[in-house]
């Protein structure tokens, strides 16, 4: 494939019936090459998924969320306020039995991250399907798959439990069939209710849908198709998405009023009211914090894939791709916007893509002296590249499959479970990590308590008549101690209880503690 070549549109002429066999053949090596990358990136995500990296306190909200869809106690264990679309843990609640029938002794952050190991296969297939048939030959589409697979920060953010991971397996879903060489036009109303459902996993992934219809343009024909491509992209978008606030105006919850929550409120705090985390290109703001731990784990595929996502914008095949990682890299290069730690998880399969799309082109403009010099050339480069990036990597890679930051979680679990008094009607306060193991161990669900909400949720404090002196335990964790003036309940509960056990070092320790209740 020459560069000319991978600048010009995808053309797809239906296979002669003599070319049918080598087409199938050509199909069945993709499918070889993707399932065993896939295998070996999967294997590498599963080996000691458990041990790293460290449980937050996300990825406990969304098991315990789809805690509550699986058991029938509606979208969220708490009042659900529309701070996310629900469908991501509703997903999540679909696949709880995969853990449940391999390891059902694990704890809940531990079960819950196996059964994201789906998930985290079909977006590696999906980045080799969207590689090839935005041009890519194989060796660059493996590239692709192997660049992100490999990537520590991928092998970090890939184990946890977020619903980034949903929205963007969805969006690389759309992508591949905005991209589809058989052009149907179902396939493009396809790509509208995966881009749809993909949105409602996550809703900051909207940004995305520019490069699907990018996509879809410039796989339909200007006059023939296009017009109905895009008409069965909006149906299938408009038609799934609706949904959402269908369910709030059947609820009575579309508009803030008195008493109730409400999505065009939790809209209006998500843009307007909630506190930004600054500029990256501040010291000392959240978002440079964040941007730096990112680079700590894995700053090759950052940098390469910004700049092959703003350079792939040059080249008409790659350009959806490349459009898609150049609007996320915006987007959190603005000032005074909220970002979150988990916002990586949509950015690397698009650089990934972007980075081995810009090196496919670079190899096919070199002069065609002859084949063989080509390749030495391209065997030359990636020796280079595997000697610049292979340590890095390899340090990264060995903390990921080595490291046990939850044995600390996964001891204070089976204390509760085992030792902990009080299941027929204790209270006990906890962090959302540790929320669900107290529920499993046979504590009632509304007695377990995230400690947030004794100071935030006034449904909660209903429960305490007499305030702190209802709880009985509290699991003091870092979470919980990190800022103890602004939860003014929870700093009294732990200047008036006293450690009953405590496991793990002192940085990350975690304390059950009983609640002296005749304190004054």
């Amino acid at each position: 494939m020459t560069a000319v070549e991978l600048a010009k549109p995808i053309s797809v002429v239906p296979a002669a019936a003599d070319d049918v066999p080598a087409k199938k053949r050509s199909e069945r090596i993709d499918l070889a090459i993707a399932v065993g990358l896939t295998a070996v990136v999967v294997g590498m995500l599963a080996w000691n998924i458990t041990g790293f990296p460290s449980a937050s306190d996300d990825e406990g909200t969304y098991l315990a969320q789809a805690w509550a869809v699986q058991h029938g106690r509606g979208l969220a264990h708490y009042t659900y306020w529309y701070d996310h679309p629900p469908l991501a843990w509703i997903q999540l609640a679909g696949l709880s039995w995969i853990p449940a029938l391999l390891a059902p002794g694990l704890t809940a952050v531990a079960a819950g991250r196996i059964a994201m190991l789906p998930v985290q296969a079909v977006g590696l297939l999906l980045i080799y399907v969207v590689g090839r048939r935005v041009g890519l030959p194989r060796w660059a589409a493996s590239l692709g798959l192997i660049t992100y697979g490999l990537s520590p920060l991928y092998l970090t953010m890939g184990r946890q439990i977020y619903l980034d991971s949903f929205a963007v397996v969805w969006m690389l879903g759309a992508l591949a069939l905005a991209l589809s060489p058989r052009k149907h036009l179902w396939h493009f109303a396809a790509a509208g209710a995966a881009a749809a459902v993909a949105v409602l996993s996550k809703e900051t992934i909207a940004v995305v849908l520019p490069a699907v219809i990018l996509a879809l343009w410039q796989n339909s024909a200007r006059s023939s198709t296009r017009p109905w491509a895009l008409g069965a992209f909006a149906s299938g978008l408009v038609l799934v998405g609706c949904f959402y606030p269908l369910y709030a105006v059947l609820r009575g919850e579309l508009f803030p009023g008195p008493g109730h929550v409400s999505l065009i409120g939790a809209w209006q705090f998500q843009l307007g009211s909630r506190s930004g985390s600054g500029s990256v290109f501040s010291a000392g703001s959240g978002a440079h914090s964040l941007l730096q731990s990112w680079l700590y784990y894995d700053a090759v595929i950052l940098i390469a894939g910004a700049v092959a996502s703003f350079a792939g914008l040059a080249l008409r095949q790659v350009r959806p791709v490349a459009l898609a990682g150049a609007i996320l890299v915006l987007v959190a290069l603005r000032p005074g916007g909220y970002l979150p730690a988990m916002y990586v998880v949509q950015v690397l399969p698009f650089f990934a893509i972007a980075i081995a799309g810009v090196i496919a082109y670079v190899v096919a403009a070199l002069p065609p002296v002859n084949v063989w010099w080509r390749w030495a050339v391209l065997g030359t480069a990636v020796a280079l590249s595997v000697a610049a990036i292979a340590p890095h990597w390899y340090v990264g890679d060995r903390r990921a499959l080595t490291t046990n930051d939850n044995a600390p979680y996964a001891q204070a679990a089976g204390y509760i479970e085992d030792r902990l008094p009080g299941r027929d009607g204790a209270t006990v306060v906890v962090d959302d990590v540790l929320w669900l193991d107290c529920v499993d161990a046979g504590y009632p669900p509304d007695r377990v308590i995230w400690f947030y909400k004794l100071d935030l949720d006034s449904a909660v404090t209903a429960r305490l008549p007499d305030g702190w002196r209802d709880v009985d335990f509290i699991v003091s964790t870092p979470a919980m101690r990190q800022d103890p003036n602004s939860l003014p309940t929870v700093r009294t509960l732990l200047t008036n209880s006293t450690v009953i056990a405590s496991f793990g070092p002192q940085d990350g320790r975690i304390e059950i503690r009983r609640v002296d209740k005749e304190r004054p």
